[in-house]
């Protein structure tokens, strides 16, 4: 039976996700890489190494013309590794079909036995979806598609046959579909949202994610100051009064886009001239350079503002910072917690 969205939306999260209550009295650090590095082999050996060093998460990029897919990057991973968990930072819910999206994510959680983070957003490179041939819905129009997802998911990864005629979201064929072969996480995948929107992105984390991501960049939600950092942790704490639900069953992450680090500032100085200017540029705000006592001191402050996990990003080629973060910043967060608003 077809069925309006409002009918096959699931409930709110009532309880916390045990990855979210393992990182309630500790500060976690996950990676991402872009793009990623075109050897295969040294892009395994790399993420291998993060795992060894403490590094909680690899997070692969959906941008597929960076290199590689991330579904494929993560399925390579799962069977590679074994304990890092693996996520999307962010899976556009645009570039593939919902079944098909639905599919890749049960597989890789099966695949690492049980370590998917399911990272999902709306896409936001109009030039990037022009390349693919799909065509880029307004703002609103891509918000209401990604409930739809929500529900989508939800609805396959039941065990019960499913049918759902989409409203907004091309990809939401009518089913019957079933049945499915499910994730094997329990007590399920957890999603995670990213972008600091108050009235719409944080409304939807709320509702919907087990994870909230923001960063300084716009395009990652602008969180720069120390005002906008608490302020939308309030607006998150509202909404999820709204949908009666713990403010700490959302994990608060923060993203640095990129980190890049070095073990002295006379390192650090020559490191930057060797980046790409353009890059360096464009991140503004979102951009952390240092060595290695002042990135411990930057994490500890934004620890202090109530974020509990940090996802770096680092820049192709800079194997230097992966290095100075697993051996130099994460053991400075042992037993270090981050604090939760009164």
């Amino acid at each position: 039976m077809t069925e309006p969205i409002e009918a096959v939306l699931p409930p709110a999260p009532a309880g916390t996700h045990p990855w979210v209550a393992a990182w309630r009295d500790r500060v976690g650090f996950g990676v991402s890489i872009f793009p990623q590095p075109p050897d295969w082999q040294r892009f395994i050996h790399l993420v291998q190494r993060m795992e060894a060093m403490g590094v909680d998460s690899y997070w692969s990029y959906d941008h597929p013309a960076a290199n590689a897919d991330c579904w494929t990057a993560l399925s390579a991973l799962a069977v590679s590794t074994e304990t890092i968990r693996l996520g999307t930072m962010v899976d556009c819910i645009y570039y593939r079909p919902a079944y098909l999206l639905a599919r890749q994510a049960a597989d890789v959680d099966r695949a690492s036995n049980g370590r998917l983070v399911l990272g999902l957003g709306i896409g936001r490179l109009e030039e990037e979806f022009r390349v693919m041939g799909i065509p880029f819905p307004p703002t609103p129009v891509r918000q209401r598609g990604l409930e739809e997802v929500f529900a989508i998911l939800r609805g396959l990864w039941s065990g019960e046959r499913f049918a759902y005629q989409g409203e907004s979201f091309a990809g939401a064929t009518p089913g019957p579909w079933g049945p499915f072969l499910p994730p094997v996480q329990e007590p399920y995948v957890p999603f995670l949202l990213a972008g600091g929107g108050e009235k719409t992105t944080l409304r939807q984390v709320a509702r919907f994610a087990d994870a909230s991501n923001m960063g300084a960049h716009p395009s990652i939600g602008q969180a720069v100051t120390t005002h906008d950092i608490t302020r939308k942790f309030d607006v998150l704490r509202g909404w999820c009064e709204t949908y009666g639900r713990p403010y700490d069953s959302v994990l608060r992450t923060h993203f640095t886009m990129p980190l890049v680090l070095a073990p002295t500032r006379a390192a650090l100085e020559a490191k930057l001239k060797t980046m790409p200017r353009d890059t360096l540029v464009w991140a503004a705000d979102a951009l952390f350079d240092g060595t290695p006592d002042e990135a411990i001191a930057y994490y500890r402050d934004l620890a202090g503002l109530g974020f509990q996990y940090f996802v770096v990003n680092i820049l192709e080629g800079d194997e230097e910072t992966i290095e100075l973060l697993g051996t130099g910043v994460i053991p400075a967060f042992a037993g270090v917690a981050a604090v939760s608003q009164p």
